[in-house]
């Protein structure tokens, strides 16, 4: 990967006013850190970062930071860059320093290259998994993206991590067994009618409610019992038991 040159500014407004004053002005707040030095508040034309990241052939851009008035370069790759919600103009940009000789991991992305022999005769559907992956690797020899030729692909087979080419330097990280791309098989019109007719799921059983007569609620299981032994206890509430005559003796 190439390194773009780009001039920064020190940054003395700070703060979300000192912020907004910034972007007033024309330019974008930075940040630039890094694992040996400090961080430091930087501002950079909004136009120039613009077209940086327009004509970037990847998401992963490496610059040749020069930092006006420090009389330093620092080489950089961008981390992470904001845009506002609504109107998608630039509000932050996040810049992490590298070294030119250790080694980085950053995410790239996966694209192929051809067609698929088995989407091409046979009529397959070339899947791809995963989109993205990690690599390790110097700055300059970070890949914008990670080609993978398909063009000898028939129905069924599949491409790992471990199956990969990576580009001279770079290591792919991620478990081997894992997919990348795949061709599946066609389906067919029995397949396509079949999913169509098939039921989704079982049906829920259909709650049948008893129809009530006279405005009467349906009497539940034992209710008629039930009723009338509240009745019959609601009636000798508050009553004494009564008292059985004594037997004479004899």
């Amino acid at each position: 990967m190439k390194s773009v040159s780009l001039t920064a500014y020190p940054r003395a407004l700070l703060k979300r006013i000192g912020a907004k004053k910034t972007r007033q002005a024309g330019r974008v707040p930075a940040i630039i850190y890094g694992a040996k030095s400090k961080p430091q508040t930087l501002e950079i034309g909004a136009k120039e970062m613009e077209n940086l990241i327009h004509h970037s052939g990847s998401e992963n851009i490496l610059i040749d930071l020069a930092i006006d008035g420090a009389g330093s370069r620092h080489l950089a790759l961008v981390q992470e860059i904001q845009h506002h919600p609504l109107t998608g103009k630039l509000v932050h940009v996040d810049l992490h320093e590298v070294k030119e000789n250790e080694k980085v991991t950053v995410t790239v992305p996966v694209e192929t290259v051809g067609i698929a022999a088995g989407v091409k005769t046979g009529g397959g559907v070339l899947e791809h998994v995963l989109f993205r992956l990690k690599v390790r690797a110097l700055p300059k020899d970070v890949p914008e993206a990670l080609e993978v030729d398909v063009t000898a692909m028939e129905i069924g087979q599949s491409l790992h991590i471990g199956d990969l080419k990576a580009p001279e330097g770079v290591e792919i990280l991620g478990l081997k067994k894992v997919v990348v791309i795949s061709v599946a098989a066609p389906v067919t019109e029995a397949q396509e009618a079949a999913a169509e007719t098939a039921v989704p799921g079982a049906l829920e059983p259909e709650m049948i409610k008893e129809k009530k007569e006279d405005g009467a609620a349906p009497a539940e299981k034992g209710g008629d019992k039930a009723a009338g032994d509240k009745g019959e206890k609601a009636a000798e509430k508050g009553k004494a038991p009564e008292k059985k005559p004594a037997e004479k003796k004899k």
